[in-house]
Parts: structure tokens; sequence; C-alpha cells
């Protein structure tokens, strides 16, 4: 199927080309995105006038986003992976990987979207290129290395050797013994402290009535005493 692009699509054209392409890929992702239509005789009439307009929005985004490729124009990033002896990689990196790295190390966002690639699944050194606009596609060099292995194209930044001390020699300090004198400890005089008399405050005591107690007679008990048996 033909359709015309309105506008501008990586890897297939700029807005106002009228392509060929695939009916799958008009139908279900070209023309539902807004990014083309049916190249109707209608809509080749529009044809130049949907050119001229993209082409003024391309040179406006090309001037905002230049500063920003030239930013990222040679960057280079690392990524330690673990790997077998051929070099394929136990896993891989990830477009979403990458483009946390890039946003890390300048500051810029970038959507994974924008980058033309693949996940990377081997050791080495892998170019990347990354869509801004259709003019501006800079790219970064991107290397796999083995975990416990620095990237060998990274730059190294210069060791700073540490600054070197000058040792001081100190001379022992001699301390002379001090004589202490004698000191006489005088008595201490103590003055007797009179103690002052504590009166005593007589105590009241009640005196308790007895209760008498009755004795019988004999003669109310009827009974007489035994005489006393003689020795």
């Amino acid at each position: 199927m033909k359709v015309l692009l309105t506008k501008d699509v990586y890897k297939l054209g700029h807005a106002g080309d009228v392509k060929r392409v695939a009916d799958g890929y008009g139908r279900n992702f070209l023309i539902p995105q807004g990014l083309a239509v049916l190249a109707t005789p209608g809509a080749l009439k529009q044809a130049e006038k949907i050119r001229h307009k993209a082409a003024e929005q391309r040179a406006i985004l090309n001037e905002e986003m230049g500063v920003i490729a030239g930013l990222l124009k040679g960057l280079e990033l690392a990524f330690a992976a673990r790997a077998g002896e051929t070099g394929k990689l136990y896993g891989s990196i990830t477009p979403q990987e990458v483009a946390d790295a890039i946003q890390k190390k300048s500051g810029y966002a970038i959507k994974r979207q924008q980058l033309d690639m693949q996940p990377l699944r081997t050791l080495g050194e892998h170019t990347i290129r990354i869509r801004l606009t259709m003019d501006l596609i800079p790219e970064i060099k991107v290397t796999v290395h083995r975990e416990g292995e620095a990237g060998r194209s990274l730059p190294v930044a210069p060791a700073v050797e540490p600054a070197k001390t000058k040792s001081v020699a100190t001379e022992p300090v001699k301390v002379e013994p001090v004589e202490a004198e004698p000191v006489e400890a005088k008595p201490v005089e103590v003055e007797p402290v009179e103690a002052e008399p504590v009166e005593a405050e007589p105590v009241e005591v009640e005196p308790v009535e007895a209760e008498p107690v009755e004795v019988e007679s004999e003669a109310e008990t009827g009974e007489t005493a035994e005489p006393a048996a003689e020795a």
C-alpha cells in the first residue's frame, strides 16, 4: 500500500514523502499513530503543504537540539557483565539501562525508544545511535567488559600522587625532678562543747483501783478445816 507521511519517520522518510509500505505496517502502526495517511488523490494535493510545514518545524527543532547533540556525540559508557568463555553474556544490557546511564553521565534524559539498538548480548565495543531528530543522530560508544576487568577503551583519570610530608625529628624533653619541701602538720585544737542539761518532765501515773475479793467463811460453806497431823 502507498501512504503519505504526515510526520518524519526514522528510517522511512520525511513528512510529505509518499512511500510504499507493507499493509500491516501501514494499517496497524503508521495510520493509527497519525504518522501517515493513505495516498489518495485528495491527500496527495496536500503533500507540498505538509512538506513545507514539516521543514520549518524541523529547522526549529534542530536548532534547539543542536547543543544536546554536541554533548552526546562521542559519549562513552561502560558496563560490567558476567559472560562465558566465548564472550556471550549471561543476560543482556537493555536499552533502558543504556538510557539511564546516558542520563546519569550527561544529565540529559533519553527515552529508550530513541536508541537505535537491540539488547547487547556480547562483550566488546558497541556503537549506538540516538535519534534526537531526523537530522541529528549522534553516536555513542558502549563498552561491555567482563566483571572484574576494567573497560580498556575508557579514558583513565591520571592518578594523583599523595603529597609527601617531611618527617620532623622530635628531641626528647628532659624533665628535672622537683624536690618537695616537708610540710609540718600543726596540731588542731578542739574546743570542748558543753552539753546543756535536759530537764525530764514528770510522768503522771493514774492510780489503779483494785477490786475487793470476797472470801467465803466456813459457816457458809459447811466445811471444816482438818487439823494438821501431829508430827
